[in-house]
């Protein structure tokens, strides 16, 4: 009887330190009690309370990421269905599509995660909701383009359309199922045309990336010219600027010079009359100079002889050939 009390002794304290519940740094914990969930949200450490049976504590980690696959998986196409993830594009093209979202659970919503997951504790319903909301918005977003812009961009373009701020398109769209989550971040894992038209989009996709390089490149060499032609109109343009700045200062100078001079001059002649005569002269000289430098005149000492200058001397004649008559000779006898 003895062994028996001690035995239920044990029992009963067990039972009642199945009330205490270790809560970690990273977790929340969502308190039911009797079924009903409690206002209180303990935070990180020992939680004290009622034993199994009349409290139940579900304890979320709120800092870790959870994927949520959605969309085209290549081994389960078999051949005869529409696989999932195929969508149409605004062409009426088909591509297939893969995204994998990350989230983590709201502290302030925790009891929404809890409320909303399976009774085994899986997310397998939450991953469901998110993926039936990421299918609906990439559907928006893949017909809205040609399948061009979908293969070429949709990588990069879709995950920023899906989950970047402040528009947040996945996460508004979540709010009204209450899932307690918060969206990270989305990427694109798969985006191809079906398998059985792929060469050819293969085909045209690189006949595209070597019209982007020749245009690119063409680009390149026009703004190189459009460069150097402006280098070379810029240099002319200096240097019209300076030879423009040049003349008008010389143009300044000399009419700076010239109205010295003719100020001298009309002082002068008020003291001689004559002063313009020699003047004219002093240039004169000066011109005779230039025209002797030039072979243009020649001085006349070697034409003056002991009766003074003689101005009557002409060329030689020719001389003379036979059978021929010089002008003024006689005639044959």
């Amino acid at each position: 009887m003895r062994y028996l009390r001690l035995v239920l002794i044990i029992l009963l304290i067990g039972y009642l330190l199945t009330g205490l519940t270790p809560v970690r740094q990273n977790e929340r914990a969502v308190v039911r009690r009797f079924g009903r969930v409690l206002e209180q949200k303990p935070g990180p450490g020992l939680r004290i309370g009622l034993p199994w049976g009349m409290d139940t504590v579900d304890r979320v980690a709120v800092d870790l990421l959870r994927p949520a696959d959605v969309g085209y998986l290549p081994n389960a196409d078999d051949g005869q269905s529409t696989p999932p993830g195929q969508m149409v594009t605004g062409d009426h093209n088909l591509v297939n599509l893969r995204v994998v979202v990350q989230y983590r659970v709201r502290p302030n919503a925790v009891e929404d995660f809890v409320a909303q997951r399976s009774g085994d504790g899986s997310t397998a319903g939450i991953d469901r909701l998110i993926g039936l909301a990421v299918e609906s918005l990439a559907s928006e977003w893949v017909a809205g383009r040609d399948v061009d812009e979908v293969l070429l961009q949709g990588k990069a373009e879709l995950p920023r359309w899906l989950a970047d701020r402040p528009e947040h398109r996945l996460e508004t769209r979540l709010q009204e199922y209450n899932l307690g989550v918060e969206i990270v971040s989305a990427n694109v894992i798969y985006l191809a045309p079906p398998e059985d038209v792929k060469d050819a989009f293969d085909r045209v996709t690189q006949a595209q990336t070597e019209m982007r390089t020749k245009t690119n490149a063409a680009e390149s060499l026009a703004n190189e010219r459009l460069r150097q032609s402006e280098s070379t109109a810029f240099k002319i343009t200096q240097l019209a600027q300076a030879y423009a700045q040049q003349q008008r200062v010389q143009s300044a100078a000399e009419a700076q010079s010239f109205e010295k001079r003719l100020e001298q001059y009309r002082a002068a002649r008020r003291s001689n009359p004559d002063v313009l005569t020699a003047m004219w002269w002093d240039r004169m000289s000066d011109v005779f100079k230039e025209l002797r430098a030039n072979g243009r005149i020649d001085l006349l000492d070697h034409h003056l002889g002991g009766d003074g200058l003689n101005l009557m001397q002409v060329p030689p004649l020719p001389p003379k050939r036979e059978g021929i008559k010089s002008p003024g000779s006689p005639g044959p006898q």
